[in-house]
């Protein structure tokens, strides 16, 4: 696996961590929330990956996730996949944040909508879909096992969880994502989140561990 990231400048202020993995035998491509700057995410799969855009995958709806795809779909192709509970917010501009964060309005449909569990196979790369509600209901977070990497979108940071004061979104149910789903895996496990560097599992349970008895 080849990952690449791009960190894309939205309207809030802070870089999106868009992802870009290639399988090096079957030259397929993911793009993990392409936020904006589609002809920068295509010269990286043409020109420097050189290889084709299977699927653009979205953590959740939010505009400062999404506001590249149809650009990028346009440019590249690729099926765009999405929670089943966070696809009516891709075309809502209350629960995607555009109407908030000064975005233009995004008209965009599924391609596919996935389910907790649902596995997506890149070349002989696999990967889950780990449901991960808080952040927004229908978050997900996404597991590649042999790789030994989670992409966390907007749940899980470096050192902190994600907001759960906007539309959809719950503190319990995103502390109980993390300490019941996303804790369960592997300690070396990498997590590349939505925003800001990059952490382990192993380094973020203590964190929790520590909050749990104030929090819950």
């Amino acid at each position: 696996m080849i990952l690449k990231e791009l960190k894309i400048d939205t309207f809030i202020g802070e870089p999106t961590n868009c992802y870009i993995i290639l399988d090096e035998e079957s030259k397929e491509i993911m793009c993990i929330d392409p936020a904006g700057e589609a002809d920068q995410i295509e010269y990286m799969i043409k020109n420097v990956l050189k290889g084709n855009l299977k699927y653009i995958y979205l953590t959740h709806c939010h505009g400062d996730h999404i506001g590249g795809v149809v650009e990028l779909k346009n440019k590249c192709g690729g099926k765009i996949l999405i929670h089943r509970d966070e696809a009516e917010g891709l075309n809502n501009k209350t629960i995607n944040l555009s109407v908030m964060i000064d975005v233009p309005e995004i008209e965009l449909e599924a391609d596919s909508r996935l389910d907790d569990k649902d596995k997506i196979h890149l070349g002989n790369l696999q990967f889950e879909v780990i449901h991960t509600p808080g952040h927004t209901k229908g978050s997900t977070s996404l597991y590649c096992e042999k790789e030994n990497c989670l992409f966390s979108g907007d749940t899980m940071f470096c050192g902190t969880w994600g907001r759960t004061d906007l539309p959809t979104s719950s503190r319990e149910d995103i502390l109980n994502s993390i300490t019941n789903k996303l804790l369960k895996l592997p300690d070396e496990t990498i997590v590349y989140p939505g925003h800001g560097k990059s952490t382990r599992i192993g380094d973020e349970k203590v964190i929790y561990l520590e909050l749990k008895p104030k929090l819950w």
